[in-house]
């Protein structure tokens, strides 16, 4: 099928949403654009910051974007492009934008508070403890899975015949490796993020302790962005998996304790310059590509193929497209920072509706992209090897596949175009890791008052808090290859979205409004996540990787408590399904 064609239908479907129902939706909540948001009450300088409306949506979609729309949509093309880029565009509508942006306005409505202190408010203490249980044990998870995955990919190389070059013909540093020339890619990218991270604190004294143009910090950001791809084609760091993870590791650390205009906002902002650009080359390169007759090659449908790797189509290729189409993580991004930097209340659904149907944007761009600019062998060899000892790497998989559409729309030499598709990706896997540190820190700092009744003044430190969660993410990265990870973390990711639909649906019963367009998609995504937990779990017994199967028990152990609170307060009241 022609990419334009997928592109259009998804783009007008996209456009149809965000003008009617997510207005739909902003009335029957409640939204007050007078009303006193958080930022405002409660301004501390430090969590709490009034922020600019562009700056806090740069903040939010690059901090729930990262690297999820573009990996698991390239995971599970293998079950075929069809359903991919069907889940993506029905499920990021009725699913994912209307979960975004209810979570970000009731988080917003409850003082900036989690979601965990929403179902507190709404299940009572130990509803509480359940879901702030199971929120950081999914933070875990995500940030292992990424942080694999970033340090995998910084260190990516690929044979320079498949790029069409050879060697001493391009600006890419090269290795022989059994005979074969290969591409420094990985290495150029590890330039750029070292340069852009330690330019951040810098912008970010610039933006906020000296009021800086916004015109000039744009310029400014783009400016530190391709001079950080300069540097990095000519002196690109080359350093192993191992050593990544341990620097990415520290840096993190560092990030999640300090105040978020230091490193956290500045290099989001910066990021998210590289993936706008990214966004629009994917979109006229498919255009561009589309009026000359591109077609997908990879196959529509590969459910066979894709049972095999993953499992089902139901309910695994649901969990494996997270980010794109629903994303738990992304609630907890909208009430850790998100809601403590609105400055106004009608603010929630520009933000949260809007960011996320561009999140599904960039999910049905990569869908394109892989699908129509990688051969299906080069597909499979780089995201599903056979051989064992191989390492899965969907980045370089959609960087090659972007370099391809780039040269074939724009002209842009393979190499560059790849270059650039690694920078869109690597960048935002370190600031998702950053973010979601930094929000198990605040969880962190919530439990322990729960647990135990005088806390240590230990574990009141911020330090402390980032430091256990940084721990617990570079122990699982460490011992678990990405394409091991995945599955548990989508499934745990999608399974929170569930539970946030149903903390969301409680909220609104309580203050007697609507809730079928929370509570339907929050079914929906219970049900298929159970059973994804189910079959996941056959699959650790299988291979015996014991701690993946404790955390899936824990996280069936977890979801039953909280499943059973929430039909104990639905079965409260009359009329739960409000329509």
């Amino acid at each position: 099928m022609n990419v334009l064609f997928l592109l259009f239908v998804a783009l007008i479907i996209f456009f149809l949403a965000g003008r009617f129902y997510a207005r739909y939706i902003s009335r029957e909540i409640g939204e007050d654009p007078r009303g006193t948001t958080p930022a405002v009450a409660y301004n501390d300088g430090r969590d709490f910051v009034p922020t600019k409306n562009y700056i806090v949506f740069a903040h939010h979609f690059s901090a729930i974007a990262g690297a999820g729309p573009i990996l698991g949509p390239t995971m599970a093309l293998l079950y075929g492009y069809v359903p991919a880029w069907l889940w993506i565009v029905l499920g990021g509508i009725f699913i994912g934008a209307v979960h975004d942006f209810t979570a970000l306005f009731v988080s917003m409505k409850e003082g900036g508070r989690s979601m965990a202190e929403v179902a507190r408010r709404t299940l009572g203490r130990t509803g509480f403890k359940l879901f702030i249980g199971f929120t950081i044990i999914m933070i875990v998870l995500v940030t292992s899975s990424f942080l694999n995955a970033s340090a995998v990919s910084l260190t990516s190389l690929w044979p320079l015949a498949k790029i069409g070059v050879k060697e001493g013909e391009t600006f890419l540093k090269t290795v022989v490796i059994d005979g074969v020339a290969m591409g420094r890619i990985g290495g150029i990218a590890s330039t750029s993020v070292i340069i852009i991270t330690l330019f951040s604190p810098i912008l970010g004294w610039l933006l906020y302790k000296k009021n800086m143009k916004i015109s000039l910090a744009y310029i400014l950001a783009l400016t530190v962005g391709v001079a950080s791809i300069i540097a990095g084609i000519h002196y690109p760091v080359t350093l192993s998996p191992r050593i990544w993870m341990i620097i990415i590791s520290l840096y993190v650390l560092v990030a999640a304790g300090i105040p978020v205009w230091v490193i956290l906002q500045p290099r989001d902002f910066i990021n998210v310059q590289i993936l706008y650009g990214g966004i629009i080359l994917l979109l006229l390169s498919v255009i561009s590509t589309g009026f000359n007759g591109l077609r997908v090659s990879l196959p529509a449908f590969n459910l066979q193929e894709g049972a095999r790797s993953l499992g089902l189509i139901w309910p695994m290729m649901f969990c494996t497209i997270a980010c794109g189409a629903i994303s738990g993580f992304h609630a907890l991004v909208a009430g850790g920072t998100t809601s403590k930097q609105l400055a106004s209340e009608k603010e929630a659904r520009r933000v949260g509706y809007n960011a996320m149907l561009l999140e599904s944007v960039l999910a049905v761009a990569v869908v394109l992209a892989v699908g129509a600019g990688l051969g299906f062998s080069d597909y499979k060899s780089i995201v599903w090897p056979v051989d064992p000892a191989g390492e899965s790497n969907p980045i370089l998989a959609f960087s090659l596949a972007a370099g391809h559409l780039f040269n074939l729309g724009l002209g842009i030499p393979v190499a560059l175009g790849t270059v650039f598709g690694i920078l869109m990706v690597e960048g935002f896997v370190v600031t998702t890791l950053d973010a979601a540190v930094r929000l198990n820190r605040y969880l962190l700092e919530e439990l322990w008052p729960i647990i135990l009744k005088n806390p240590p003044r230990l574990l009141k430190n911020f330090w402390v808090n980032s430091g256990i969660a940084v721990l617990l993410m570079w122990a699982l990265g460490y011992s678990n290859a990405f394409n091991v990870l995945w599955p548990i973390f989508g499934t745990a990711n999608q399974l929170l979205a569930a539970l946030t639909l149903f903390a969301i649906s409680a909220w609104l019963l309580l203050r007697k409004r609507k809730n079928w367009f929370t509570l339907v998609p929050g079914i929906f995504m219970l049900v298929t996540t159970i059973a994804a937990l189910f079959i996941l779990l056959r699959n650790y017994l299988t291979t015996k990787n014991y701690v993946l199967m404790v955390a899936d028990l824990l996280l069936l152990g977890l979801t039953a408590g909280v499943v059973f609170l929430f039909v104990k307060t639905f079965s409260a009241r009359k009329g739960a399904l409000r329509v």
